[in-house]
């Protein structure tokens, strides 16, 4: 295991899509040939999209997704997090589709035109159901292994996989490193600082966080994309992109129970015990792995010292200069498709 810190140039979105054509399809290494720029985006850069989304059922869920690459390509899954969707990936996926992989992007639980198959499903959110809903959803597509890749929910969900379901999980990109967590590890106080930055997770304890999310959805997230990436200039135009995928109806009830669910305030599922005992036990991750952090993630966030253990196979953790928040994929989207290049060679 080694732990580096290095710079890796990102660009705005724009000059990004249109240095694609630099990039061979050759071996599979790093990607190279992007001309350096800001660090900051362009306030006018206008959001790319991905061309259409699928629908499959999966589980308890009918699960919208983004695909791009070759069919036959290496398979890729990458999670976004919470308040962001699938729309931290577009650069990302791109560069990692002209490389020959075949990138899956889901909509989580809640998010985007993913729906519950049943109004009779509790809109749970506790950690693991997250974990199963993917695993669901690469069985009905036919995925057998994957690299999988993530940040925030997605990460903790992308490490959840690789702990319970190792031989589904090839290897492992993880931004803030390991973040399985437990009801009775969030149990514990922390230090006055730490606290300040949950204070969402108190709020949304209460019948009046609920009701200020549910009616101030947007606004919060946009708060949230602030303080978590607080040299991040996005424009409005890239906020509502990510945004409209909240006006999901399932979108607060998964949200609130999440934060309600790990401070204890709400039980899991019978059904999962067995499951959250596990992962209570803080499992090791023996698949390949990636982490990377950003030096300017202003949400709450490990040390890598204090996760490194926890990777015991192939491991390298790179933290990520410039101004990098928290939406790590979608704020330097070159450094998070060299790392699932990286996870991807480190498991050949």
């Amino acid at each position: 295991m080694k732990i580096i810190s290095y710079y890796v140039a990102r660009q705005h979105i724009i000059m990004l899509i249109l240095s694609i054509s630099v990039i061979s399809g050759g071996n599979k290494n790093t990607v190279a040939g992007i001309q350096k720029s800001n660090s900051k985006m362009i306030k006018n850069t206008p959001p790319f999209a991905f061309d259409s989304i699928k629908q499959v059922k999966a589980g308890e869920l009918n699960i919208g997704y983004v695909s791009v690459g070759p069919p036959n390509g290496e398979p890729v899954i990458l999670l976004h997090g919470w308040p962001y969707d699938i729309h931290s990936y577009t650069a990302s996926a791109i560069i990692l589709a002209q490389k020959g992989y075949h990138v899956y992007v889901p909509y989580l639980r809640g998010f985007g035109t993913t729906s519950f198959l049943s109004s009779g499903t509790a809109r749970n959110g506790q950690q693991v159901v997250f974990a199963l809903d993917i695993i669901a959803f690469m069985d009905a597509l036919n995925i057998q292994r994957a690299v999988i890749g993530g940040f925030d929910w997605g990460a903790r969900t992308a490490n959840i996989i690789a702990a319970l379901w190792p031989q589904r999980c090839k290897a492992l990109v993880s931004v803030s490193g390991y973040l399985i967590g437990s009801q009775r590890m969030n149990r514990a106080p922390l230090e006055p600082n730490n606290e300040l930055s949950w204070w969402y997770q108190f709020y949304f304890a209460t019948d009046r966080g609920e009701k200020g999310y549910s009616q101030y959805t947007q606004e919060f997230a946009r708060l949230i994309w602030q303080t978590a990436s607080p040299r991040w200039r996005f424009s409005d135009s890239t906020f509502a992109q990510s945004a409209a995928a909240f006006d999901n109806p399932d979108h607060v009830a998964v949200v609130i129970n999440n934060y309600r669910w790990r401070l204890g305030l709400v039980k899991g599922e019978k059904q999962y015990d067995s499951l959250e005992a596990q992962l209570a036990l803080a499992p090791v991750i023996k698949v390949p792995a990636v982490s990377l952090e950003g030096d300017a993630n202003g949400a709450p966030h490990p040390e890598p010292s204090a996760y490194a253990n926890k990777f015991v196979s192939k491991y390298v953790h790179h933290t990520i200069h410039g101004g990098i928040g928290h939406n790590l994929p979608q704020e330097d989207p070159l450094a998070f498709a060299n790392a699932v290049i990286e996870a991807s060679n480190m498991a050949q």
